[in-house]
């Protein structure tokens, strides 16, 4: 499976060959952050698969986990592209809501609910780490599911 997608402005482009290794919902304070408070939803693909044409700015930091963060945004109108980690130079972790089909790609994980704020909502269905989460397996994919809609 293929997938395309674009920053707000559409001066950078993503094709992506391949499957994810893990789709996941991730409540960390930086994620947070950069979502303007809520959590992050992202897929992890082999950095080979990850292709990207626009100009990018890029933030790195120490997270939590120890491991730095580098972190890719359009550099005109600062959507969030992707992230790396230097653990797992060979993931791109691509923040689902730049792709033009986000909804094939529910999360199957939700990490770092311990920093989730009271008001959160956790699907009880879906795995859930209180930090950092084991490294995917880089063999495996994840597979992608069509969001299934729920009534709340």
């Amino acid at each position: 499976m293929s997938y395309t997608g674009r920053c707000a402005c559409n001066q950078v482009r993503l094709r992506i060959e391949g499957q994810p290794v893990a789709v996941r919902q991730c409540w960390c304070r930086q994620c947070q952050y950069v979502t303007g408070g809520s959590a992050a939803h992202n897929a992890m693909f082999h950095t080979g698969d990850v292709h990207i044409e626009g100009s990018l700015g890029t933030r790195s930091y120490v997270a939590d986990s120890g491991n730095t963060i580098t972190q890719w945004f359009c550099a005109a109108c600062a959507t969030p592209v992707f992230a790396q980690s230097s653990a797992r130079p060979h993931f791109r972790t691509v923040r689902t809501g730049t792709l033009d089909q986000p909804h094939d790609l529910a999360p199957r994980m939700v990490i770092w609910t311990e920093q989730a704020p009271p008001w959160a909502v956790l699907d009880p269905s879906l795995e859930q780490h209180a930090r950092q989460p084991p490294a995917p397996s880089p063999a495996a994919p994840a597979v992608a599911t069509p969001h299934a809609a729920t009534s709340k």
